[in-house]
């Protein structure tokens, strides 16, 4: 059974970082990609970033240029490093991966709470 655990969450003062980390287990070595989502209170759940086994890469608009992804792919750890932060990123953040289909989303992590305090 697939398990994802974000972990690496926390407050942080505007302008701070944050590093978070995503543990997968159960999860097929050839899955498609792995991302990170986040959701605000009263706002609907928006994808953050993507990595996908081939190597590529995409980020939303909003956080491009400020966070990182990156996959530790012998440890199956997926990681999103958050740089800039600024108040408009406080979300619940949740860890997300596909099957061996590249089409969509297939598990999900718990959500770890980010705060972003300015």
């Amino acid at each position: 059974q697939v398990q994802l655990v974000e972990s690496g969450g926390g407050s942080v003062q505007a302008g701070g970082s944050l590093r978070l980390s995503c543990a997968a287990s159960g999860l097929s070595s050839s899955n498609c990609f792995m991302a990170w989502f986040r959701q605000a209170p009263e706002k609907e759940r928006e994808w953050v970033a993507t990595i996908r086994r081939d190597g590529i890469i995409k980020y939303s608009d909003s956080v491009k240029g400020r966070f990182t992804i990156s996959q530790d792919t012998a440890k199956n750890i997926l990681n999103l490093q958050m740089n800039a932060l600024t108040p408009d990123d406080t979300a619940m953040y949740y860890c997300a991966a596909s099957g061996l289909s590249c089409v969509g989303v297939s598990y999900w992590g718990q959500g770890i709470q980010v705060t972003v305090s300015s």
